[in-house]
């Protein structure tokens, strides 16, 4: 299974977010994380990561018989580069969107469903607005918000810090400027 193919599942993808900022999780916290995951799918797809070079066992532990271990994600982990965005199918595009938005929707339940779940207090935005941009444009705003959010990503887990998930969207959402110009 390639890598896009591997990352194209909501589960999978909500694993790797919860691992992500150096986390060491086992597949009994996972679930606990997401309850709604059947415990053997959670374990089903905690291997196939693993299998896929995603994931590292960072301790083993036996726990009343049985080994317990503890994952992290591999620091040299594959990636969906350019290049295999570019040999993704139309197809391929629709399932990662729609698993990029099941994971957005799960996680955005989960943390409604938390004791004390604070919208306003937590500064939750899901706000979404139009930019006509040329093709230049675009390169410039996409360069802009890589400069600005490139410091705050290389955050590692400390205390004070809540892990916040930020999922930038774009597609063109009407015609390009050059079918049509407004009057």
């Amino acid at each position: 299974m390639d890598t896009t193919e591997v990352l194209l599942h909501p589960v999978r993808l909500r694993v790797v977010h919860a691992l992500s900022g150096g986390r060491v999780l086992t597949t009994s916290q996972l679930c606990e994380r997401m309850p709604e995951v059947p415990k053997v799918t959670m374990y089903r797809h905690v291997a196939l990561l693993a299998e896929a070079g995603f994931l590292e066992v960072a301790d083993e532990q036996r726990v009343r018989g049985a080994v317990e271990r503890h994952y992290r994600l591999r620091q040299d982990r594959p990636v969906v580069d350019a290049d295999a965005a570019a040999a993704m199918s139309p197809d391929d595009h629709r399932r990662g969107f729609a698993a990029a938005m099941a994971v957005l929707i799960a996680e955005f339940n989960a943390y409604l469903d938390r004791d004390g779940a604070d919208p306003i207090a937590d500064a939750v935005s899901y706000r979404q607005g139009t930019l006509w941009l040329s093709p230049d444009e675009l390169a410039q705003v996409t360069h802009q918000l890589l400069t600005v959010l490139g410091p705050w990503l290389a955050n590692q887990p400390a205390p004070g810090r809540a892990p916040y998930l930020l999922s930038p969207i774009r597609f063109p959402v009407g015609p390009t400027f050059s079918d049509e110009t407004p009057s």
